[in-house]
């Protein structure tokens, strides 16, 4: 199925935390397969707060959890969208 990144965005959010699946080109152009929930609050070693918001770059902080750690999504860059086993393509 193909969706807009707007849609994707609004799809994300609606999965109130669970599991979803995401493939997107990164900086070096290579491509990666993330997967990833919301729902996981980020807390600063430091205390400081993120010098830029992240929704004015069209990036989402979601949680990696291969690596058990926060990654940034590109919804600029974003390829494909996988969400209780239905796959959407990003036009």
């Amino acid at each position: 199925m193909n969706i807009t990144t707007d849609k994707a965005k609004e799809l994300i959010k609606e999965t109130n935390g669970r599991i979803f699946s995401s493939t997107f080109v990164k900086k070096d152009n290579s491509i990666r397969t993330l997967t990833a929930r919301l729902g996981k609050r980020y807390k600063s070693k430091t205390g400081k707060q993120a010098p830029y918001k992240a929704q004015n770059y069209d990036l989402l902080p979601v949680y990696d959890m291969r690596i058990k750690a926060f990654r940034m999504l590109n919804f600029n860059t974003l390829l494909t969208l996988t969400i209780n086993k239905t796959n959407y393509k990003i036009i």
